[in-house]
């Protein structure tokens, strides 16, 4: 593409060079630039892009977009001064790939907890009613029924008009991408043209980049405060910082709940291992998700459907034959009864709100839980305490185990979450670093109809140790521990 056409209402401050010439690619990583690549410079917080100009040059780069321009001028080189090179990759991105989000329905789901499900409902939803349709998810990207790996929760500006580009080209109708507080800071969902936006929770988490939760609510708020008037914004009203987020939008504003008034409204019940069941807007419907924070993630993706056009009966009829996400509350049962639970669950009130369904769910005082958890390496450090805690009041046993430590030293995470045990818990409480061990010894304590919770990493088939990932499958350690134990 021309890159006089990519520049279209584009804000510059200095153009140095010809703008007639062909661009080939967008790139913001030198690595891959290549003849005739547009490379961005970006300045991060531990590596800046504009130290990587001169190499993008000699690897063939025709055009630099940057903050600062350097000192020196190459030949034959076209240079572009812009405020903030994150915020304009998203505005080129848009422009080199046609404007993809403006040709389909494009939904973001934001929030601390509920994203993945709610995304992944809303596409298996739409899949059901007859349209073709996007997933950009921490799970995995899904044009239909072909699948992308995913590498982050939301992919980079230029990666996301990508795969919308290519959505188009197959004819997806709709796009269901979670948003996070990253991608909002990190200017990735700049130039998209969004459909509508729903706020599913707020509550602790990612401190370690955003240093204080009002920087995090603010962060969650900028996607709603970018939303058009065109779009619709729907927010949970039974969390309050649901009504911060909407303070500032354009969009028309519509809300959800299940213990106050809303556009929507709903209430459980019934709740039990099988599935929910619940009135919404005076419909009772039986539903194959578990626990109240499902019931939250159906109420809005209901919403959501109402509000882009679809029957609400038809809609309700649906998400009644839809099954949880993987793991999400995702269920293996021994030979001997012992429920095994497996749940993304890795903050605080993720936590509480998966345990919490798993003490309603139980039967009898004589039937324990048992939980496994751990806290990831390189992320917020001062929610590993918290969630120690949490297992504790809400657990029979608890087993603290390695997560992904990533680069950290885990036995160094771990003293921190025993920092969050209280005295009147510790009897109860083990700490087995290995992972695999700790399933395993869950497994050995349990007794017929207990229930066991493996709790922080859910869908991941990896665990990530100084830097590598390792085949890690919660669900099929689990299934293999009660093979191996349950048969001796």
């Amino acid at each position: 593409m021309i890159l006089s056409d990519i520049l279209y209402k584009v804000p510059l401050q200095a153009v140095s060079g010809k703008t007639d010439i062909e661009i080939q690619n967008i790139v913001f990583d030198s690595r891959q630039v290549k003849a005739g690549s547009l490379f961005v410079a970006i300045g991060g917080t531990q590596v800046d892009g504009h130290n990587f100009i001169e190499k993008a040059i000699d690897l063939g780069a025709s055009t630099i977009l940057c903050e600062r321009l350097p000192e020196v001028l190459g030949e034959n080189i076209t240079y572009l001064q812009v405020e903030n090179s994150a915020r304009t990759m998203g505005l080129i991105a848009a422009n080199f790939y046609g404007n993809p989000s403006k040709k389909l329905k494009l939904v973001g789901v934001t929030g601390t907890n509920g994203k993945t499900s709610s995304v992944t409902l809303l596409f298996r939803l739409f899949r059901k009613l007859g349209y073709r349709c996007g997933l950009l998810s921490t799970v995995q990207n899904q044009i239909d029924d072909d699948i992308i790996p995913s590498t982050h929760t939301t992919p980079d500006s230029v990666k996301i008009n990508e795969l919308l580009h290519e959505m188009v080209q197959k004819g997806v109708s709709y796009c269901f991408m979670e948003v996070s507080s990253h991608s909002v800071v990190q200017e990735r969902i700049s130039g998209l043209h969004f459909a509508g936006g729903i706020f599913t929770n707020i509550t602790h988490d990612h401190l370690d980049f955003h240093e204080t939760f009002d920087n995090y609510i603010r962060a969650k708020k900028g996607f709603f405060d970018q939303l058009p008037a065109s779009a619709f914004a729907l927010v949970n009203t039974d969390d309050k910082n649901g009504k911060i987020m909407i303070q500032n939008t354009a969009a028309r504003k519509e809300s959800y709940s299940l213990r106050n008034i809303g556009s929507f409204k709903g209430k459980i019940l019934a709740c039990g291992l099988l599935g929910l069941q619940m009135d919404i807007d005076n419909r009772e419907v039986w539903f194959k998700l578990i626990g109240a924070f499902n019931a939250y993630n159906l109420l809005g993706v209901y919403g959501a459907a109402v509000l882009l056009g679809e029957n609400p009966d038809e809609v309700l009829m649906q998400l009644s034959d839809i099954q949880p996400p993987a793991g999400r509350f995702e269920q293996v049962v021994s030979q001997n009864h012992i429920v095994g639970i497996v749940d993304y669950a890795h903050t605080p009130d993720a936590l509480k709100n998966v345990l919490e369904t798993i003490v309603d769910l139980q039967q009898d005082g004589n039937q324990q839980i048992i939980t496994v958890v751990g806290c990831g390496g390189n992320r917020d450090a001062t929610k590993r305490p918290i969630m120690a805690e949490i297992a504790c009041k809400l657990s029979n046993r608890v087993i603290l185990t390695s997560d992904n430590p990533r680069n950290e030293d885990p036995f160094a995470i771990l003293g921190q979450m025993e920092s969050g045990v209280p005295m009147i818990y510790v009897n109860k409480v083990q700490t087995i670093e290995d992972r695999h061990q700790a399933i395993f010894e869950a497994v050995k304590i349990a007794r017929p109809q207990d229930i066991i919770l493996v709790a922080g990493k859910g869908h991941e088939t990896y665990q990530e140790i100084k830097g590598v990932k390792h085949h890690f499958d919660d669900k099929e350690v689990l299934q293999e521990a009660f093979d191996t134990i349950w048969k001796k």
